[in-house]
């Protein structure tokens, strides 16, 4: 019987499974989102729910507790200074979990785990226009492309050569000018 017993043992030993939550936790705490397994997924929010606690405590034995359970100073200071302040009037549930169908290869259900603050980059959206030159710019072929920059050297260069040629025209008529 299992009474009392919490957590999940993924078919793995128990330092195994630690530094694998201990890797997952720290990859979430970084990009503040994760795709894995379903089961790993609702695991992790347990572990992350936890640090994310401690977190908001702020003391100094919070930040080493939780460096010893992360590893990383510059993740510490993250957690510490930037999630811990969004989750301040949250008193739990730090953490939210997408499911994502199922894997490929093996079909297990997959999901996504991703912290409750976190902000999707929105693109910038495109009018048509800007669409459709570049469509077009992607449809032109190569040949065409390289003619059109030749012609435009060509009338730059015919451009030049009139601009120059009215400059060696003004200059004798000021000098006849000069001379009268």
């Amino acid at each position: 019987m299992r009474h009392r017993v919490a957590g999940r043992k993924l078919s793995r030993h128990t330092k195994h499974r630690e530094l694998m939550f201990r890797n997952m936790l720290v990859s979430l705490l970084q990009h503040e989102r994760v795709r894995t397994t379903l089961a790993k997924g609702k695991e992790l929010r347990v572990w992350a729910d936890k640090i994310i606690t401690l977190a908001k405590k702020n003391t100094l034995h919070a930040r080493r507790q939780a460096f010893a359970r992360l590893r990383n100073e510059t993740l510490v200071k993250k957690l510490f200074e930037e999630i811990a302040p969004k989750m301040k009037d949250r008193e739990g549930g730090y953490t939210r979990i997408y499911k994502m169908g199922w894997r490929q290869g093996d079909a297990a259900p997959l999901s996504l785990v991703e912290l409750v603050t976190y902000a999707h980059a929105e693109e910038k959206k495109k009018t048509t226009m800007e669409k459709a030159k570049e469509v077009l710019g992607k449809v032109t072929p190569k040949k065409k492309e390289k003619k059109t920059e030749g012609k435009e050297k060509e009338k730059k260069a015919k451009q030049e050569e009139k601009g120059a040629a009215k400059e060696k025209k003004e200059k004798p008529k000021k000098k006849a000018k000069e001379e009268e």
